[in-house]
């Protein structure tokens, strides 16, 4: 066979070998993802975690096929409901292209909402992107279909004229008998519900008041000593100052919130602007956790009578209304 023959035929195995590879997308053809549907019922934790481990196998292919848009479907469905790795690793997927089209602008959102949660790697991935995320946060940081909707935005029916308070309920097992006399006596002065009072204290503290988080949260009401001093307490390890400040700061929530008991329980544990960020509850698993475990002790209630004369409404009201 001569040399010019077989160059010829090793075109041809090459064309045809060619001919049988899948074409290599650019990164505007890549897919994008759509929205998995809404969930049907509660989410628990442990659901959530399934949903990102899946996906990580789908991801890298342990054990079947891999998949990437179906893995970034999966870790969608597992940040909306907090789950910080799941919010980093979509982040990584966005803006690595890996598999789907690349997003800088919701990658740089999914880290920050991984980072506020405490995630050092995203901390570092949002700083080499240049910081804070400019825009709404993408539909997969949204609170799901399956919460309720926030009161400003669901359909307004027809209410009684005055929104009641919630009902005389049994203190938690583990309150102290002083603690549930001075929140009875004082929480009236604050316009607030003892047993709401009390149900937030259960789970901030657990009634400790030398107890103090990692984030540097102290006393009953486990306030920061910014907060503290914004309501006028200015020692935290004193029990009846650090009850009124929280109560204090709880009634400028449900002011802020115009009576939402779940954006103010979100806005007590993450801070109301991560409140107003998110348009809802925020995508942190301890937020979504804290906010569904006051709520089960105080019976499913979720309006509570607010002073408006305190703070106007926050903007993010407005918005989720369609003005």
């Amino acid at each position: 066979m001569s040399v010019r023959t077989l160059l010829l035929a090793l075109a041809l195995i090459a064309t045809a070998a060619a001919a049988q590879q899948p074409p290599t997308l650019t990164l505007e053809q890549l897919p994008r993802p759509t929205m998995p549907p809404g969930e049907r019922g509660p989410v628990v934790p442990a659901q959530v975690e399934r949903w990102r481990q899946e996906a990580k196998a789908l991801e890298y292919g342990d054990g079947i096929r891999r998949d990437e848009v179906a893995a970034a479907k999966l870790y969608c469905r597992a940040a909306r409901y907090g789950d910080a790795e799941a919010q980093y690793s979509l982040g990584w997927m966005l803006t690595n292209a890996r598999g789907i089209q690349r997003n800088d602008a919701e990658a740089a959102h999914m880290f920050a909402a991984a980072a506020e949660q405490g995630m050092a790697q995203a901390q570092n991935m949002l700083d080499a992107m240049g910081g804070t995320p400019l825009g709404d946060p993408p539909p997969c940081l949204r609170p799901p279909e399956a919460d309720p909707l926030p009161l400003a935005q669901a359909a307004q029916a027809p209410r009684a004229p005055r929104v009641q308070m919630i009902p005389a309920m049994p203190p938690p097992p583990n309150a102290p008998p002083a603690v549930v006399t001075f929140v009875n006596l004082v929480a009236p002065e604050y316009k607030l519900s003892p047993a709401l009072v009390l149900a937030l204290m259960a789970a901030e503290s657990n009634f400790d008041p030398l107890a103090q988080s990692p984030k540097n949260a102290q006393g009953l009401m486990q306030l920061l000593p910014d907060t503290a001093l914004r309501f006028k307490a200015t020692k935290l390890r004193d029990p009846a100052q650090n009850i009124r400040a929280g109560m204090a700061y709880l009634r400028w929530l449900l002011a802020y919130f115009e009576g939402d008991i779940a954006l103010a329980l979100a806005g007590y544990n993450a801070g109301e602007k991560a409140v107003d960020r998110y348009l809802g509850v925020p995508p942190y698993a301890e937020t979504r956790l804290y906010v569904r475990k006051i709520m089960a002790a105080i019976g499913g209630q979720r309006q509570h009578p607010f002073d408006a004369a305190i703070v106007p409404p926050s903007p993010m009201l407005l918005r989720l209304r369609g003005g």
